[in-house]
């Protein structure tokens, strides 16, 4: 068993612990960095449920189809997230394998997902530590692109930048397709969940009054 883990629920495999990487900090709040905690903030609002401070983070929870979904921003920013995630996992009793993160991606388009089971950290300092902290890389993460316009030696102040007014319009549409997919991935499994969501959206057609 990983690091000690206790799987003390009634029924372990019913609860997902969905966690948003990002920083802590009003200065943060919308950069290319916090795209998970910007994702989970959506979700939150839409679902008309608040975040309460807890031990490494901040905490909500919902039910969705029987299942119960801890969703997740730690405050331990982002080079120790793992801490949190080994502390929470532990507290709560849910098994490696009912975990997903949520994190953004500089080798992948702005928009464009990607949901694997498993994989290296990619160079992403809070994949890094949660692997180290948990001993595997054997668990769920949804990478959410956001590009890699930046020229050599500025890659900190990119990721650290804030998003565009165009990629903030654009983020309520993203935030369902991330939400969808871990819905899926908690009902349906993360095989079918990465069928649905690694599938790029195909382009809306043209309006009508805009063809010539």
């Amino acid at each position: 068993m990983l690091f000690g883990l206790k799987r003390n629920c009634a029924d372990p495999g019913k609860n997902y612990l969905v966690v948003g990487l990002g920083n802590i900090g009003a200065e943060y709040a919308d950069t290319r960095h916090n795209m998970g905690f910007m994702i989970l903030d959506a979700w939150t609002q839409a679902s008309n449920i608040c975040f309460d401070s807890k031990r490494y983070g901040d905490m909500a929870e919902l039910s969705w189809k029987g299942r119960r979904l801890y969703l997740l921003k730690p405050s331990t920013y982002m080079n120790l997230s793992g801490n949190a995630v080994r502390f929470w996992l532990q507290k709560l009793g849910i098994p490696v394998e009912n975990l997903i993160v949520i994190c953004d991606d500089l080798n992948i388009p702005f928009g464009t997902l990607r949901m694997r089971k498993n994989g290296s950290d990619g160079g992403h300092n809070g994949l890094k530590n949660i692997q180290e902290c948990l001993e595997t890389s054997e668990y769920t993460r949804i990478r959410v692109g956001i590009g890699n316009n930046f020229r050599n030696g500025e890659q900190i102040d990119f990721v650290l930048g804030s998003i565009t007014d165009e990629q903030k319009a654009a983020m309520p549409e993203l935030s369902d397709r991330v939400i969808e997919g871990v819905k899926n991935f908690c009902t349906i499994g993360p095989d079918r969940a990465m069928n649905y969501l690694n599938t790029r959206p195909k382009p809306k057609p043209a309006d009508e009054s805009e063809k010539k």
